[in-house]
């Protein structure tokens, strides 16, 4: 069975490690150990990792998504795509969404979607066709994209403008969306995308951070090292962030901040391992 590392865990989730280390501390996830003592998670632990983010966003009670994520994880098999769920609380309720079907976290029990109205009598079980293709949702074009990102970074990157286009508010869909237009040359568009999103969705630690990425590439390294401070000041564990702003420290002639910052990076490294 293949396992995930914490960096692959933040890559595929977009989850910072202080996020990571807080599921773990609730004991959603238990990830056994590798070489070192380093934390290695399964395919189960990386569902049961992106359903406590999704239902703590939601202000679900932590008795109940521990409960929903025990169930949740007894379930699934290990080699359910990780792109074909969508978990959300609805009411008092958790509910994951497989393909066309719904089921309670918790119980396991199959929901049905309805479509119609049955004052006049028309009401039908809704059956999306196989293969088809994502509704008008922008979660299900951030899904979408997410899923294609390993095999078609350009198809990922239209489904991520489409989950932004039905849903502006999509935070997480703006900053693939800029992240893919950065790692493909296009940084005029990619800052465009991100200063829009700042805009939408306030100071998320991870979009200023990626922002000050593409502006230290750009050789904008004076507005790279505000965003990364700022970054930090929103998540002082962010420890790819002091990485780069240690880097960006030593190039701007200030090696004891760039050797203070590198520390705080080595030390929260040791402490994920």
């Amino acid at each position: 069975m293949h396992q995930y590392g914490v960096r692959d865990v933040e890559k595929l989730l977009r989850l910072p490690r202080s996020a990571i280390r807080a599921f773990v501390a609730a004991g959603f996830v238990s990830p056994s150990r590798g070489p070192r003592n380093t934390w290695l998670f399964s395919f189960q632990d990386l569902i049961v990792l992106r359903t406590a983010q999704a239902l703590a966003a939601s202000k679900v009670p932590h008795r109940r998504i521990t409960r929903s994520v025990r169930e949740l994880r007894r379930l699934l098999p290990d080699a359910m795509p990780l792109s074909g769920l969508s978990i959300g609380a609805e009411g008092d309720r958790v509910v994951v969404r497989e393909g066309g079907k719904r089921w309670q976290a918790d119980s396991g029990q199959y929901l049905l979607a309805f479509d119609g109205d049955p004052d006049d009598g028309s009401l039908s079980v809704i059956e999306p066709a196989a293969g088809a293709p994502p509704s008008a949702c922008g979660q299900d074009w951030f899904e979408r994209g997410l899923a294609l990102e390993r095999g078609d970074a350009e198809g990922a990157l239209k489904a991520y403008e489409q989950a932004v286009a039905l849903d502006p508010t999509h935070l997480d869909a703006r900053i693939n969306l800029g992240r893919l237009l950065h790692e493909s040359g296009q940084l005029a568009k990619a800052e465009r995308t991100y200063r829009e999103a700042i805009k939408v969705g306030g100071f998320d630690p991870v979009l200023l951070f990626n922002l000050g990425v593409l502006l230290h590439d750009m050789g904008r390294k004076a507005q790279a090292l505000e965003l990364y401070q700022k970054a930090l000041k929103r998540d002082p564990d962010f420890a790819d962030c002091h990485y780069n702003l240690a880097l960006l420290c030593e190039e701007l002639g200030r090696p004891k901040d760039a050797i203070r910052h590198m520390s705080q990076y080595r030390r929260l490294v040791k402490r994920q391992d």
